[in-house]
Formats: C-alpha cells, sequence, structure tokens
C-alpha cells in the first residue's frame, strides 16, 4: 500500500483516487501521526435493476388494459 502525506495527497487528489481505485488502498499520514486508509467503495447495482423486455404493444394497448382491469373491479 502506497503512504502520502497529507500535503502530497492534496495536491495530487485525482491521482491519489486513481492508484486507490487500481490498488485497493491508500494511506494518508497527518503531521500530528494520524493515519488514514482511502479505498474505494464496491460498485453495487441495485437489487431493482433488471433488463427490461420488448413486448411489442404500444402505450395505448397498455392504458387499454388498465381501463379494462379497472372496469372489471
Amino acid at each position: 500500500m502506497r503512504t502520502y502525506t497529507f500535503s502530497e495527497a492534496r495536491q495530487n487528489f485525482a491521482l491519489i483516487l486513481d492508484q486507490a481505485q487500481q490498488e485497493g488502498s491508500i494511506q494518508i499520514n497527518r503531521r500530528d501521526g494520524q493515519a488514514f486508509i482511502l479505498k474505494p467503495t464496491p460498485i453495487l447495482g441495485s437489487p431493482l435493476d433488471i433488463k427490461g423486455i420488448s413486448l411489442n404493444i404500444t402505450t395505448d394497448e397498455i392504458i387499454d388494459f388498465v381501463r379494462e382491469s379497472r372496469e372489471r373491479i
């Protein structure tokens, strides 16, 4: 894991983020001795993200289906 001072990280922030993405984590040290680990979070898709399907029906047909179902109630 690469280590940078706070000043180095601040001056090269975009580079630091890229390196954290590639290497998994980066350590940033402050003058007072505190150390921080910077690591990317995994990109997670929503469980509601599903691939759409083509039904080959028009908007008017969908509206007709909804109206018909409401009339049954």
